[in-house]
C-alpha cells in the first residue's frame, strides 16, 4: 500500500480513528508520519510483543455475568457487549459505567497496574529524576502512614532524608 501523503514510498503507519462511529483510516510511510508529529516506533521487543498479544487474549476469569454484558452507558449508549466486540469504548463516561468489568481487563494488560504514574523523560537531567524519586517516595510514606504501617513508613523516610541530601551535599 502506498503512503497516502507523498505517493512515494510504502505505507507502513495505518492509523484508525473512529468519531461518532464512523471509522477513517490514513496510511503513511515513516518519514510522512514524524513530518505529522506522529512518534514512531522502530521495532517492538520481542517479549513487548508477546506480552501485548497474551493481555489480549480472553482468560477464563474473564466470564462476564448477563448483566454486566448487557449494561449500557447513559452518554453513549455503547453495551459492554458491544465493547468486547469492538473493543472501543463510546466516551469518557465508560470507565465508570463499566468500572467493575474493565478492571480486571486493565489490570491484566498493564501488568497489574491501574493508575497512571508518569514517566521521566530518558534525556531529563539526574536532578529531574530525582525529583521524580523523591515524590514517589513522599506518596508511598503518605500511604504507609494512612494505613499504619510505620515500620515501612520510617523506612522511607530514611530513603527520602538520603536523597534529599544528595540534593545539598
Amino acid at each position: 500500500m502506498q503512503c497516502e501523503n507523498c505517493k512515494k514510498n510504502t505505507a507502513t503507519i495505518h492509523l484508525t480513528e473512529i468519531v461518532d462511529g464512523h471509522r477513517a483510516e490514513l496510511h503513511l510511510c515513516e518519514p510522512c508520519a514524524q513530518k505529522h508529529g506522529l512518534a514512531v516506533k522502530a521495532q517492538m521487543p520481542l517479549n513487548e510483543l508477546l506480552t501485548t498479544l497474551l493481555a489480549a487474549q480472553p482468560q477464563p476469569e474473564d466470564t462476564i455475568d448477563a448483566d454486566s454484558e448487557n449494561l449500557a452507558c447513559p452518554y453513549c449508549g455503547i453495551t459492554f457487549k458491544k465493547f468486547l466486540k469492538n473493543s472501543i469504548l463510546g466516551c469518557p463516561h465508560d470507565y465508570v459505567v463499566f468500572e467493575k468489568s474493565l478492571l480486571p481487563i486493565i489490570e491484566r494488560s498493564h501488568a497489574g497496574r491501574t493508575t497512571h504514574c508518569g514517566k521521566v523523560p530518558s534525556k531529563a537531567s539526574s536532578d529531574t529524576k530525582k525529583q521524580a524519586e523523591l515524590l514517589a517516595l513522599k506518596k508511598k510514606l503518605e500511604a504507609a502512614v494512612r494505613s499504619e504501617n510505620y515500620e515501612t513508613a520510617a523506612e522511607l523516610r530514611d530513603k527520602i532524608n538520603r536523597l534529599q541530601q544528595s540534593f545539598t551535599g
